[in-house]
């Protein structure tokens, strides 16, 4: 294999799927960008667009040499604009690329370069958050550094905190190193800014690019460019990146076959388990002794071990008690919010159970924007929803009646509770923060996957669509899943672009209503006699 030449999403991520990108096509099999992987690229440049036009705005109107927008055809010529812009020191330098460095094994291009003194701030724009939204303390001083969008001029900024995400630092910390490498970067590269742009685009936040950053960098650098060129060899393992990589059934078939010990257990619990020599799922089945010295996370081993003899076994779940339990109530609401990326959340979807009335229909109830995200309408339908929700736990307290509204892993439905409390506080009918904190800090809104958590042992994960069928539930849509959801919206409200196809809004209803649906006949099923007879994890650990 020749010299690898790296790109800024080369630098993490897993290190197997950057061995198989540079293998010899012969040695691999053809493969494809998941859809999930298409919809970000295209949901990234579209931001990217938007907020580049807006950038080049600001600065059009201030004179002769004040910004360039890169506008060539090729990559080559793309290069030769960029460096003519810099020679004339032209101040904001838009859709710049810098010369690919084959000696080192670099390229980059970066959305935006800002002339600071003799030199150039490299700046990024990402589709995700960059900050979160923090209240001044008293006596401490900011930690965080933000410009205006309009221009580069960074201040203390007591009003954010960092949402740092590692491949940002490092794309910035590749653009300052080249940058640094031709000449051009701003300052020595020990004392190097970068910037970055969030989806919300109010700002450009400072990020520090010297001290442990440069060493992180550049040990990672070479790590990673040994891997590509063949020089340290990697293997499949199972990790969160799976989920949306293009290589997982390649991988998926090894690690089935090798009956690798990742299909069951992951992160740097897998690392132990391997460095005490457990690498096969039947081994971990096996295993009799003391649990190993350096075992760590919130997952016990002995749980580790009963998913390993249910993987053998064919088992698909496992009491932890002799008798599960659940929160019940007399009136009670099944939540399942639909949201679009870092967009927003375009549906609230709902089904009440009166306990107390047999005669009361179950009916499905959604509360929904068809606006494209982001939008004002947004903020519409929240309230709706929580006028909603609030008027059937009042009239169940005023009729003396226990209530309960349960959502599946509600880390999901407290983000955009909270954050559409947040962001449309100033509509009606949108409750204050606090009122929302209140609510979820209530007994009154229970998670499911904590039930599930709490009184199972789920040897193939605990996603809903895992564990519901256990329960007799099934999906009306056999493609129904987050992954495809994405696609039904954007074709649903005509997104960035997308053909405009009305059907994809009934899709998404029915998968709405079919995941409140799931979880309220898992929460009954959790009550009921017929959890018994699934097996008992100690019966398990004592075969």
């Amino acid at each position: 294999m020749g010299s690898a030449i790296l790109g800024a999403r080369n630098l993490t991520g897993c290190e197997h799927r950057l061995a198989l990108d540079f293998a010899p096509a012969e040695s691999t099999t053809s493969t494809t960008e998941t859809a999930e992987a298409n919809r970000r690229i295209e949901a990234a440049q579209s931001h990217r667009r938007e907020v580049i036009a807006r950038l080049y705005e600001a600065n059009a109107q201030r004179g002769e040499g004040t910004v360039v927008l890169v506008e060539a055809d090729g990559h080559r010529e793309r290069v030769e604009a960029t460096r003519a812009a810099m020679d004339a020191g032209v101040r904001w330098i838009l859709q710049a690329s810098l010369p690919t460095d084959v000696e080192r094994g670099r390229r980059g291009h970066a959305e935006a370069l800002v002339r600071v003194g003799e030199g150039y701030v490299p700046i990024i724009i990402v589709n995700h958050r960059v900050t979160n939204g923090t209240e001044p303390r008293n006596g401490e001083p900011p930690s965080l550094r933000t410009s205006p969008l309009s221009d580069w001029d960074p201040a203390p900024d007591a009003t954010r905190s960092l949402r740092s995400q590692r491949r940002d630092v490092m794309r910035l910390a590749q653009l300052a190193a080249m940058l640094d490498d031709l000449g051009r970067l701003h300052a020595p590269r020990a004392e190097a800014l970068g910037g970055l742009i969030g989806l919300d685009a109010d700002c450009i936040v400072e990020v520090q690019l010297g001290g442990e950053t440069v060493q992180e960098y550049d040990d990672t650098f070479e790590r990673r460019r040994a891997i590509a060129e063949g020089r340290v060899e990697t293997g499949p393992r199972k990790v969160s990146e799976c989920r949306s990589c293009h290589w997982w059934p390649r991988c998926e078939a090894e690690l089935t076959q090798t009956r690798d010990v990742s299909l069951v257990v992951g992160g740097n619990q897998g690392q132990v388990l391997r460095d005490a020599g457990i690498v096969t799922i039947d081994q971990l089945a096996d295993y009799r002794g003391r649990e190993p010295e350096e075992w760590v996370g919130a997952i016990p081993f002995s749980d580790t071990v009963v998913a390993a003899k249910c993987w053998v076994g064919g088992i698909p779940l496992v009491r932890r008690h002799d008798r599960p339990r659940v929160q019940r109530a007399d009136i009670e609401v099944d939540v399942d919010m639909e949201s679009f990326s870092e967009r927003g959340a375009y549906m609230w979807g709902t089904l009440l159970t009166d306990n107390t009335d047999p005669g009361r229909e179950v009916i499905y109830r959604p509360f929904v924007t068809w606006d494209p995200l982001p939008s004002r309408d947004e903020g519409r339908s929240f309230a709706e929803f929580w006028a909603w929700l609030m008027a059937e736990r009042n009239a169940a307290h005023a009729a003396g009646k226990t209530f309960a509204a349960y959502c599946y892993s509600q880390h999901a439905e407290n983000r955009w509770l909270r954050g559409s409390a947040d962001r449309f506080g100033d509509m009606p009918g949108v409750p204050s923060r606090q009122t929302v904190d209140a609510f979820i800090a209530s007994k009154e809104w229970i998670d499911i996957f904590e039930a599930v958590s709490d009184n199972f042992v789920c040897p193939r994960g605990k996603g809903l669509k895992r564990i519901a069928p256990v329960a007799g539930f099934g999906w009306r849509d056999d493609e129904a899943g987050g992954e495809a959801s994405m696609e039904w919206y954007a074709a649903a409200v005509a997104l960035d672009g997308a053909d405009l196809d009305l059907t994809q809004r009934e899709r998404l209803l029915d998968y709405n209503e079919d995941d409140v649906r799931a979880t309220k006949v898992l929460r009954e099923w959790i009550a009921s006699d017929e959890v018994l007879t699934l097996p008992l994890a100690a019966d398990l650990l004592a075969t």
